[in-house]
């Protein structure tokens, strides 16, 4: 792959990171904000995700149309997302407007303008998205269970927050936290595509090298897993059904075990439990598995939708096939098979230059470094079946499972649901 990584820092503490792909006839470029869920206070919680959605309001120098206009006019994409331990601003244009995406980028990390009035409205947006998540079942159980397994960590609070702590957000509240958080070593700006590291870091230089210099300061708290079960009664058409085991994080030893490990649970259509509950029993539409993985902690995640009626079914399935796998482990030819899986999605996100744009800054968030991506081949490569064998019976604690069972008639199955094993 003819790419070539560089980084280089701001005097403020800014890190700047690009890779160049000469081919391309863009560049997807981000800036990243080191703050989410996690970093909030329960008074503020959802605060992260509020401030996201302000920003585009306007700027000192731009309204909400024109933020709007602003890349969509040139046939480029301009959007952002929170997440639990950071928030990004992503834009995605033809090569030769990237200064024009730098800068509205840099304006909305830099410039905010808020109106008590636009601020108002904004909130009852915010309102109004929590009422719908709560309408999305799939959704509300996965809130349901971080609260459960975290507790009152702050990984356990809902991205968007509170209907009550939102409510009470005051504008000063939120203008101070954009000026304490939007800062030096809390900034990763992220770009690749078609660009010129320098002149990249002369744009950069121009629109952020005024902004205040600070250092990162780790308050993070290690969070401790509570394995519990809980059932939520709610009309709804389906039971959601999720379970869930503490597993690696980013930076664990393991994490290439479990990604392999996840793989062959739940990854795909060959995957183990949806061949053993859809395409042999028919009893769910959805099953899958996930890796949902932190700085420091991590979880893997079952999750199944079906009638009510074969809730205990579908349980019952998913409980057989990790025994299955604990007594007599996973074979080598399946470990083959979900190695050359990841592999190859790895190598099919590598020619996609946002895939590598959101890479390069995880990487530098995680890992303060660049990792090619044949690199993390040679890692995946490197696993083998003794040590997925070895992870899923040494590493994966199968005895802290939790799990919330959310929708109609579940509260009847709680007794089963409390002694289900996994």
């Amino acid at each position: 792959m003819n790419t070539k990584f560089k980084k280089s820092e701001l005097s403020n503490g800014i890190r700047v990171v690009s890779e160049l792909h000469p081919g391309s006839r863009a560049v997807s470029m981000g800036i990243w904000v080191l703050t989410g869920t996690r970093d909030e206070t329960p008074d503020v919680a959802g605060i992260s995700h509020l401030l996201e959605h302000l920003v585009f309001k306007g700027t000192k120098t731009r309204s909400a149309y024109q933020i709007a206009k602003s890349l969509e006019a040139l046939g480029g994409e301009l959007n952002a997302y929170t997440t639990r331990e950071y928030t990004c601003y992503h834009a995605l244009v033809l090569k030769d407007h990237w200064e024009k995406a730098l800068d509205v980028l840099a304006d909305l990390v830099s410039n905010m303008k808020l109106t008590q009035k636009e601020f108002d409205l904004e909130k009852g947006v915010i309102l109004q998205e929590i009422a719908m998540s709560e309408d999305s079942h799939e959704d509300m159980v996965y809130d349901v269970f971080y609260e459960q397994v975290y507790g009152a960590h702050p990984l356990g609070r809902p991205i968007l927050g509170t209907p009550v702590s939102v409510a009470r957000m005051k504008q000063t509240q939120v203008m101070n936290y954009y000026k304490k958080t939007y800062t030096g070593k809390n900034i990763i700006v992220s770009a690749s595509g078609c660009i010129d590291h320098d002149d990249l870091m002369a744009g950069i230089q121009k629109r952020l090298g005024s902004k205040k210099k600070s250092e990162l300061k780790n308050t993070r708290r290690v969070p401790r897993w509570l394995n519990r079960r809980h059932v939520v009664e709610k009309q709804a058409e389906q039971v959601h059904m999720l379970l869930g085991l503490p597993t690696a994080s980013f930076q664990d030893k393991h994490r290439f075990e479990a990604v392999v490990t996840n793989t062959l649970l739940g990854g795909g259509m060959t995957s183990k439990l949806y061949q053993s509950v859809r395409e042999k029993r028919g009893l769910v539409y959805s099953i899958h598995s996930s890796l949902n993985t932190n700085i420091d902690s991590g979880m893997l995640t079952i999750y199944a939708g079906t009638e009510a009626k074969n809730a205990r079914k579908v349980g019952d399935l998913i409980s057989k096939e990790f025994a299955k796998i604990r007594k007599s482990g996973v074979t080598k030819a399946d470990v083959e098979m979900c190695k050359t899986q990841v592999v190859g999605s790895i190598l099919l996100g590598s020619d996609d230059i946002e895939n590598r744009m959101t890479s390069l800054a995880v990487n530098e968030m995680v890992f303060g470094r660049y990792r090619a991506v044949e690199s993390v081949i040679d890692e995946i490569k490197a696993v083998t079946v003794d040590s997925v064998n070895d992870y899923i019976r040494n590493v994966l604690d199968l005895d802290k499972a939790a799990g919330v069972l959310l929708g109609p008639e579940v509260t009847k199955l709680q007794d089963w649901w409390k002694d289900l094993k996994l």
